[in-house]
């Protein structure tokens, strides 16, 4: 234009018709101005079609009668039911209390994996003497480790030991989808997940991720710690995930010596906050020596003493879970995916 080239510029329909007159015979600056023009009206087209988009969407946003089609998410479809184990606060038992139901399943005949979510306290594969394994991987994709007829993945079997993880949000939300699409889980029947404490990032992931099929709640009876059940407990109502009830842990101690019974962290307590959200109190375990020195030494008890009164309460507590799962339909989490025009749900 300002050295006078353009002779003609027409624009009909979706065609533009442009007239060059230069002061050269070159066929190469021919062809440069050819390219160089072509170029910036293709990315002017692309501008054009981004703004068209941007105004159309703007138009919706704006419509009252316009609606969203939001639709549920199950980035694992291959595993029937997830069962989430949650607490508070952390130092309650929960991953103890994961990997006991999750073999006591297994001993009921179900196939099942164990995923240890706790990203920044993961401490299942010590519990279940996997600590020094590594999973095989393959294009990318891990393969959980069996112990014990489960199957199990850990953020420790794939990380240095004793290395710390200092992620902001969307790396915990990242790694929590790659818990679900690129370990390569058989088709389980039930896939128990033990979450890090209290409600972050890790569980509203989870929870858009794949429909949640109910959550276990771990809490002693002492106040402190129940307060903060009762904000975990109000988080899977607001994510639709239904309840299968509450295992209250630590509950008693009995002396070995005398036989005397001792509520270190109160007893029965729990039951006020079962009845509060109309769940239940799936077992009551008491503080033992046994059990910790098993968890410690990676021989959970259900397996190592499977007649320990408490593998027989964790036996029952597992049977109560899968009746619940085969008496309730799972709920879809498409009220929980993120959406443009409604609040999210973390914010109320």
């Amino acid at each position: 234009i300002t050295l006078k080239f353009l002779k003609k510029l027409q624009i009909q329909d979706d065609s533009i018709d442009i007239l060059l007159n230069i002061n050269s015979d070159d066929s190469k600056i021919k062809q440069e101005l050819y390219l160089e023009i072509t170029q910036k009206l293709e990315h002017l087209k692309q501008a054009l079609t981004i703004d068209i988009q941007a105004k159309q969407a703007k138009k919706t946003w704006h419509d009252p009668n316009a609606k969203q089609q939001i639709k549920p998410q199950n980035i694992a479809p291959g595993i029937k039911d997830f069962v989430m184990i949650s607490s508070g606060k952390g130092g309650v038992g929960k991953s103890t209390t994961a990997s006991n139901l999750a073999i006591a399943s297994a001993m009921l005949g179900k196939k099942v994996g164990l995923l240890d979510a706790d990203i920044y306290g993961p401490n299942i594969p010590r519990m279940l003497g996997i600590q020094d394994k590594q999973p095989q991987l393959a294009a990318n994709k891990a393969s959980p480790i069996l112990a014990h007829g489960v199957e199990v993945m850990s953020m420790a079997l794939l990380m240095q030991k004793q290395q710390s993880l200092i992620w902001r949000g969307p790396m915990i939300m990242k790694a929590m989808t790659q818990f679900m699409q690129d370990i390569l889980w058989d088709d389980l029947d039930l896939l128990f997940i033990d979450m890090p404490p209290g409600t972050g990032d890790a569980q509203l992931s989870l929870a858009q991720s794949v429909p949640v099929s109910c959550g276990v709640m771990v809490s002693t009876a002492q106040a402190v710690a129940l307060d903060d059940a009762y904000r975990s407990m109000d988080m899977f109502a607001k994510l639709n995930i239904p309840l299968a009830g509450i295992v209250e842990n630590m509950s008693s101690f009995q002396c070995p010596d005398c036989d005397k019974i001792y509520d270190l962290f109160g007893q029965g307590n729990c039951q006020e906050i079962a009845d509060y959200f109309e769940t239940k109190i799936l077992a009551q375990i008491p503080i033992d020596i046994k059990l910790r020195q098993l968890c410690d030494s990676g021989k959970p008890i259900v397996i190592k003493e499977p007649e320990h009164k408490i593998s027989k309460i964790y036996l029952k507590a597992a049977e109560s879970i899968i009746a619940f799962l085969a008496a309730n339909e799972t709920q879809d989490n498409a009220d929980i995916q993120p959406t443009i025009r409604d609040k999210p749900a973390c914010s109320s």
